[in-house]
């Protein structure tokens, strides 16, 4: 047994390493709670990319009616475009498979969608716009 008295020096040197490692603990618990709250929601485009969403998505519909090599021309420059500048790119790949989809139906190829593909790849994209206030619409292809 050691019977050795606490000295103050070593009383505060205790309460300083306990109230840093109180402080750690905390942050830790704070950091990991707000990941666990956030890690399923959708990443929040902005506005301008959304603005572009939209527009690429309009074109899209457009040329999905026109003829196959004016589609896959438009295809290979707006997804070149969609890449050098949206900058979310959760959102993008969204645009992406549309814009495929839109080439697929131009070309009358059988992997073109249904309307309840469009119908679902509207919902995941908007759920990226939904902080931006642009509300994206992706009617179906062909018609």
């Amino acid at each position: 047994m050691n019977t050795t008295p606490t000295t103050p020096k070593r009383k505060r040197t205790r309460l300083v390493i306990g109230a840093a490692t109180a402080v750690i603990a905390g942050t830790l618990v704070a950091g990991g709670g707000y990941w666990w709250l956030d890690r399923d929601e959708l990443s929040q485009a902005s506005a301008a990319d959304c603005r572009m969403a939209q527009r690429i998505i309009t074109e899209a519909e457009e040329i999905s009616t026109g003829p196959a090599p004016d589609a896959r021309t438009w295809w290979k420059k707006t997804g070149d475009e969609r890449r050098a500048q949206m900058k979310d790119g959760y959102l993008g790949a969204k645009v992406s498979r549309y814009e495929g989809w839109a080439l697929a139906t131009a070309q009358k190829s059988p992997e073109a969608p249904s309307a309840k593909d469009v119908k679902d790849l509207e919902e995941e994209a908007r759920g990226h716009c939904s902080d931006s206030g642009v509300t994206l619409s992706m009617p179906p292809l062909g018609a």
